[in-house]
């Protein structure tokens, strides 16, 4: 094994055949078992008789559910509609009715259960009205937008939605497409037979996704152990500038950062993004899938899924999103007896697939029947004999045995200060160890701890903020009322001054003919000197009406006079006591009054004089 491992290694520094290719620091060479399942077409698997397609199919958010049980859809119709920036839609892979939305085990390394859609499929296959889109004679930006929609996922397994690597927000800086077709993972052969029967569509899906990018290159990196994908890539594009190279079949150049170094000899920085340096990759898979998209208005409801290992006709076969685990199996001849469980993905990379029956996925791009004779149990792992064979073939150049040592004990600061988080989870440091021990496990184990910290202390630090922004909103509206208070307070008192410094001051004399007092006490004179002097002229009229017996016509009239006289000061004197004067002041309310009540007092004593006379005669 160890001499396929330094054979690869030689290949990628010295063969002559790949001169335009720049080697990375490590990696493996494992056998690729990739001849069992390419002697066979790509075969279209038969619709089955249920299909259960889960939110859960790519990076990013959930999906909301846009239908109901008992809803009939149709071919293509959209399920559930993307949910925030990075998530991707779901469509119905056929016609039919959808009996069912619940939870059901979904193909995870968890083997939890998840969130499902299921159809029931009517056999009819009704496509809903697609929608092409002429690509060459639409703004861009709409483009991309209208792929949010199209339920397209990266197809190699990453199944980050396509729509958001697309984005470019009218400033691109791409430079250069990458195409990956390496395919370097044991076992797995979608992305081989479909450059090889299929290639003219792909390549028509490469200049779509340059004309969105704006990349003025193109360069697709086939593995020289697909010669004939090579070669029918090369073909298709004579025609156009996207160019083809051929690089040495090494696990794992099928990263997007070793196929980078391989193809153009540069080195993404472990804090940045390809995109960073003006380089954006695409799989063959997902281009296609752009392809059929545009010019077919088919959104993302099949992909080709590789199935193979302990099954009696290993082959790979196009199948619609949601279809039954077994019913692929059945298709290949079925697993044989001594099959012990099945794998998603590569053997390095991959999970084992719950005992639960499950569907294919997005992500789903191969299925392996694993056996003893394919997959032996793994021995006890040994102690480290620290031999640093892990450490030559990571193609990251960390220090797996150091992270192994961190992981182990949960010195999980120390590793993250040797980069736990650079590891690709390749699986090469555990391939090569000699003691057997399951070192991508361990980091993975530490990774998922770091995380759970990390959101930990993230929910305590929110929580925190939150405490302390009441506290000192409690705290502001605490001096914002007391603020209020005070400024109530100090208007009062500058009201109270004005008032105060508006009023003259006058004489107790004068007070009466103040503005304020004066038109009270006058309104209230006037009223009581109305009334008596009303009351003054009946009691003259009644006086004129006595018989005559009374003295003569010019007594009554002085006697009149007297009475609306002695009425019109006592309307004064009761105004003054009802303006609250003091007794002192009742006699200086007039002059006029005072003079008034004592010409009445002589009148009145004069006529006295003068009657009385003659009533005694």
């Amino acid at each position: 094994m160890h001499a396929i491992i330094h054979f690869a290694s030689n290949l990628m520094r010295g063969d002559a055949t790949h001169k335009n290719v720049f080697a990375f620091n490590g990696g493996v060479h494992p056998l690729d078992h990739k001849a069992e399942s390419t002697t066979r077409a790509i075969s279209k698997l038969a619709i089955p008789e249920s299909l259960t397609l889960p939110l859960r199919q790519h990076v990013g958010y959930i999906p909301k559910v846009k239908v109901q049980v008992g809803d009939h859809v149709l071919k293509g119709q959209m399920l559930a509609e993307a949910e925030g920036t990075v998530s991707a839609a779901i469509h119905a892979p056929t016609s039919g009715i959808v009996s069912a939305i619940n939870e059901q085990v979904i193909p995870h390394p968890s083997g939890l259960p998840d969130t499902c859609i299921t159809i029931t499929p009517d056999g009819k296959d009704s496509w809903q009205q697609l929608h092409p889109i002429d690509w060459r004679n639409t703004d861009k930006k709409a483009l991309v937008d209208s792929l949010r929609a199209s339920g397209i996922v990266g197809l190699g397994g990453a199944t980050f939605p396509t729509h958001i690597k697309l984005h470019t927000n009218g400033k691109s800086n791409i430079h250069t497409l990458v195409i990956n077709a390496a395919e370097c993972e044991p076992y797995i052969t979608c992305d081989d037979m479909l450059m090889r029967e299929r290639a003219d569509e792909v390549v028509r899906g490469i200049e779509i996704v340059q004309h969105l990018l704006g990349a003025e290159k193109c360069i697709v990196g086939v593995e020289d152990n697909k010669p004939q994908a090579a070669s029918a890539m090369t073909s298709a594009c004579i025609s156009n500038d996207i160019i083809v190279k051929v690089v040495p079949t090494l696990y794992p150049s099928g990263d997007a950062r070793r196929l980078i170094h391989l193809l153009l000899a540069i080195e993404i920085p472990n804090d940045k993004r390809s995109t960073d340096v003006g380089i954006q990759v695409f799989n063959v898979a997902t281009v296609l899938a752009i392809y059929r998209y545009f010019v077919f208005g088919e959104p993302s409801i099949s992909r080709i899924v590789t199935v193979t290992g302990n099954v009696a006709q290993p082959q790979n076969f196009e199948v619609l999103f949601g279809t039954p685990l077994q019913s692929l199996i059945t298709a290949a001849g079925g697993a044989k007896k001594d099959t012990t469980h099945f794998i998603m993905g590569g053997p390095m990379m991959g999970f084992d697939l719950p005992k639960s029956p499950v569907p294919i996925t997005k992500a789903a791009n191969c299925i392996i029947a694993a056996a003893p004779n394919l997959f032996p149990t793994p021995p006890p792992a040994m102690p480290c004999i620290r031999c640093a064979r892990c450490a030559d073939a990571c193609p990251v150049n960390l220090q797996p045995q150091e992270l192994y040592w961190f992981s182990k004990s949960d010195d999980f600061e120390k590793a993250s200060d040797y980069n736990l988080f650079d590891c690709i989870e390749c699986g090469c440091c555990t391939y090569v160890c000699p003691s057997d021990i399951p070192l991508v496990q361990y980091y993975r184990y530490a990774k998922s701890e770091i995380i759970v910290a990390d959101k930990a202390k993230e929910a305590a630090d929110l929580a925190r903020e939150r405490n302390d922004f009441r506290l000192a909103r409690i705290e502001r509206e605490k001096l914002e009322r007391a603020q209020k208070h005070a400024e109530r307070a100090q208007v009062g008192k500058s009201d109270i001054k004005a008032s105060e410094a508006s009023t003259p001051e006058v004489s107790p004399e004068n007070k009466v003919s103040s503005p304020h007092a004066g038109s009270t006490v006058s309104a209230a004179t006037d009223k009581q000197a109305a009334i008596a002097a009303a009351i003054a002229r009946a009691k003259a009229q009644k006086l004129a009406a006595t018989p005559t017996t009374a003295p003569s016509a010019e007594p009554v009239d002085k006697q009149a006079l007297i009475a609306a006289a002695i009425a019109r000061a006592r309307a004064a004197k009761l105004a003054a006591t009802q303006a609250g004067l003091a007794p002192k002041n009742i006699d200086g309310v007039s002059a006029a009054v005072q003079t008034e009540i004592n010409e009445t007092d002589a009148i009145r004593e004069k006529a006295k004089s003068s009657v009385e006379p003659k009533i005694l005669d």
